[in-house]
């Protein structure tokens, strides 16, 4: 099993194979399964994807019990249908499969956990995006997603990627890092611009708290997968433009651990920091649970 970013972008460097492929003979091996078994089992998670992008901004769009959430997904797409988005249209895209598919999970809908449900938006968002912009095929967009889970479990095995322990910055931290590196394989970048990616996205989303309030994973989480989605676009760009990290990407999932583990409980899932610890975030949790909670 791979043990860092730099044993990946060495190993893809002298055999010539993508991040994707040797993800795949990784799998392999260690789970024991056939190929067609490890591709099968990814294409389930593609679609189930797919599903909730296409649930998410159908319609007018899905709720959460607590109606903290929802609907926003549809008015980002009605939005690009009339106006011309500030950032653009295409990270408008990414940003609107990305709430599309929290706001499913909010709703107690099916999502891919990638790596949380909590963060199940941040790679959809992107994938999606750019299977419309570079017209990826369905075996690239699997690839897309071999890739996002081959560096992504460097990242949960080295720094985690819950937010209960390293704080928001495990979660659409480490699904933005993973997004930027698929991204950057996607655009037919290198094994070392993929890491290079990474080590941007992470950079940029360090000492990202977890405060949902209430404690339910709905504000501030929804539009936090938006954020990752349009850093990771970001970082991805970057990195193919040839701009570089100087803190190498192992050490930024390093520097990820050392800051999570650095969080004050408040800021840590518990709801009762941050966004959650304001009055507003206090009344509405009074307002779900009663004011005894």
């Amino acid at each position: 099993m791979y043990n860092s970013i730099k044993e990946i972008v060495t190993a893809a460097n002298e055999t010539g194979k993508t991040i994707a492929e040797l993800t795949i003979e990784q799998e392999c091996q260690l789970s024991g399964k056939s190929r067609d078994e490890i591709w099968q089992r990814m294409t389930v998670n593609l679609q189930t994807m797919q599903a909730a992008v296409q649930r998410g901004e159908s319609g007018r769009g899905v709720f959460s019990q607590t109606h903290l959430t929802g609907g926003e997904a549809v008015k980002i797409k009605n939005y690009r249908a009339s106006h011309h988005p500030l950032s653009g249209d295409v990270m408008m895209a990414a940003v609107q499969g990305a709430i599309a598919t929290n706001e499913v999970n909010a709703a107690m809908g099916v999502v891919c956990a990638t790596p949380t449900a909590g963060s199940s938006g941040t790679l959809p968002g992107i994938l999606f995006m750019l299977k419309e912009r570079l017209s990826l095929t369905k075996k690239q967009m699997i690839d897309f997603l071999f890739t996002a889970g081959g560096v992504g479990l460097v990242i949960a095995n080295h720094a985690g990627i819950a937010g209960a322990t390293g704080g928001c910055q495990a979660e659409v931290g480490s699904a933005s890092a993973m997004g930027a590196a698929a991204a950057v394989e996607a655009a037919n970048g290198t094994p070392e611009q993929s890491a290079q990616a990474m080590s941007i996205a992470i950079s940029n989303l360090l000492g990202l708290v977890c405060d949902p309030i209430a404690g339910l994973v709905e504000i501030p989480c929804v539009k936090r997968n938006a954020i990752g989605a349009g850093n990771a676009l970001i970082a991805a760009d970057m990195a193919l433009a040839g701009c570089t990290s100087k803190i190498p990407t192992d050490e930024c999932i390093m520097a990820m651990d050392k800051v999570g583990r650095g969080l004050p409980a408040s800021l840590r899932e518990t709801g009762i920091g941050g966004l959650a610890g304001t009055p507003t975030g206090q009344a509405i949790k009074a307002r779900i649970f009663g004011n005894e909670v």
